[in-house]
C-alpha cells in the first residue's frame, strides 16, 4: 500500500485532491506526481491540494509539488494548497515554498481566491 491516498472531488469548476499519509520518496510521490500530471493533461485549470492529513513532506514530496504547480501555470491554469497541518506548513515554509505557491487555512478560503 502507498504512503499516501489521494481522494478526488468536484466543488464547482475546480478539483480538490484530498491527501492521506506521507508525501515521501517512492510510491507515494510516484502515484500524486502521476495523478496531478494526468489532471493536467485532461484540462484541470483550478487544483486545490487538502495537505490536512499529509503527516510528512520530503524533498521528493516537495519536487511532487513543484513541477505541478509550474505545469498548471504553464497552463494557465491555479493550483494551491491548503489545511497543512503545523508540521507539513514548517517543512514548506522552510523551503520558501509557501512564498511561491498559493496557500490557504481551509477549503472556502481557497476556492474563493481560486476564483
Amino acid at each position: 500500500m502507498p504512503a499516501v491516498q489521494i481522494a478526488m472531488r468536484l466543488v464547482d469548476d475546480a478539483t480538490v485532491l484530498d491527501l492521506e499519509g506521507r508525501l515521501i520518496l517512492g510510491p507515494a510521490t510516484e502515484l500524486l506526481s502521476g495523478r496531478l500530471q494526468d489532471l493536467i493533461a485532461k484540462g484541470c485549470r483550478k487544483l486545490l491540494v487538502n495537505m490536512k492529513t499529509v503527516t510528512q513532506v520530503d524533498t521528493t514530496g516537495i519536487s511532487t509539488i513543484v513541477r505541478a504547480f509550474v505545469s498548471m501555470q504553464r497552463e494557465g491554469g491555479k493550483l494551491a494548497l491548503f489545511h497543512m497541518s503545523d508540521r507539513v506548513r514548517m517543512v514548506l515554509d522552510m523551503t520558501r515554498l509557501l512564498n511561491v505557491i498559493p496557500n490557504y487555512s481551509d477549503e472556502a478560503e481557497a476556492l474563493t481566491h481560486l476564483r
